[in-house]
């Protein structure tokens, strides 16, 4: 299938809410596991429903499309409302299985009720590393420069004005505009927003106080989910936002490269897959939580980056779901797929953590 295709289809699917005939393979038989997608991957009938992480729509809408192309025997619908939503909608047992930009947090009761709701442990699994984009609409300034420092003030109301001093000492030579900043945030409950906070509390702590949360407590005006922030910047000169890389590309936004201490850094793949290469397990067994070293100085790492999970019950599913959703799983962390999803935005698994979410999902029962 070729990309426009693909994207054409995503169009369809965000709009329906489902994707028909589009995801595990075989004959009739639910039992029979015999086509192959790729490599050693397997497919089974059955139906799939999933929601939560906008942050990766555009990733699992891939992936579902890569993996229709050799099934049909099956349906995987992906409902894109935030992590939040799809955590709830999870936990109350109204979808299979839920993609979250943060892993499930026990002090919110969070991992206590999924596992209610599975009769088991839940586990994270990572899947998509979405770099977060500092997005911008400047006409005239084809570079940007910014510090934490200098990304806290702006979202915290500090700084307010595109020629502040702060900003023009870390672009010399640029000629910045002297524009009110006008700042756009998630009004949804989002793992990006937890994840963005996170970033500005650790490498900033001094300017950005507030615990980092999925609610946001800064400055500006708020719109719903990524596409509604990335719209909000494109219609919007002298405007800034923090989005994930895919939306910022799709929309041609300018993207700022971030000094964390050890100098500017352009968002690419590479140098965000730096920070995904570093990040520690710290879930236990095949529950593969992330904690990512948001404050590192280290040259060529751009230190902006969420990682989403798909959470899924270690057991529970009926037979026929858990086995279309390994088929399924197995195909998005595969690496030719992952490969892939670096041209619509975001960073490649690295090899070690792939290895050990393959590991986790052929363990699923």
């Amino acid at each position: 299938m070729t990309n426009q295709r693909r994207k054409r289809l995503g169009v369809t699917l965000a709009t329906l809410g489902l994707v028909g005939g589009l995801a595990a393979c075989g004959t009739s038989d639910p039992q029979s596991t015999s086509s192959a997608v790729s490599g050693d991957e397997s497919c089974a009938a059955g139906t799939l429903t999933a929601e939560g992480s906008s942050a990766q729509k555009n990733a699992i809408e891939e992936a579902i499309a890569s993996f229709g192309d050799n099934c049909a025997d099956a349906d995987i619908s992906y409902n894109p409302t935030g992590s939040g939503a799809g955590i709830k909608q999870f936990t109350a047992g109204q979808v299979d299985f839920a993609g979250s930009d943060s892993a499930l947090n026990p002090d919110k009761g969070e991992v206590a009720a999924a596992a209610e709701r599975c009769g088991a442990p839940a586990w994270n699994l990572p899947m998509v590393a979405g770099p977060i984009a500092i997005s911008y609409n400047l006409p005239g300034v084809d570079s940007l420069v910014l510090t934490p420092e200098i990304a806290a003030g702006i979202f915290t109301g500090s700084i307010t004005t595109w020629n502040d001093p702060a900003i023009a000492k870390a672009n010399p030579g640029v000629t910045l505009p002297g524009d009110k900043i006008t700042v756009f945030f998630r009004s949804d409950e989002s793992g990006t927003t937890e994840n963005f906070t996170k970033y500005l509390q650790a490498a900033a702590p001094k300017e950005w106080a507030a615990e980092p949360a999925k609610k946001w407590t800064g400055t500006g005006e708020g719109r719903e989910k990524s596409s509604g922030v990335a719209d909000g910047v494109k219609q919007t000169p002298g405007s800034v936002t923090y989005v994930e890389w895919s939306y910022a590309k799709d929309n041609k936004l300018g993207v700022a490269k971030i000094d964390n201490g050890g100098g500017p850094v352009e968002l690419t793949g590479a140098t965000a897959g730096e920070a995904v290469s570093v990040a520690k397990v710290v879930g236990e067994g095949n529950d593969l939580r992330l904690k990512l070293d948001y404050a590192t100085k280290s040259p060529g790492t751009y230190p902006i980056v969420l990682v989403t999970y798909e959470i899924v019950c270690s057991t529970g599913l009926d037979a026929e779901k858990t086995a279309l959703q390994k088929a399924f799983l197995s195909h998005f962390a595969s690496a030719d797929v992952q490969k892939g999803l670096e041209e619509i935005g975001y960073a490649p698994l690295p090899a070690d953590v792939s290895a050990k979410v393959e590991t986790a999902i052929e363990a699923l029962r």
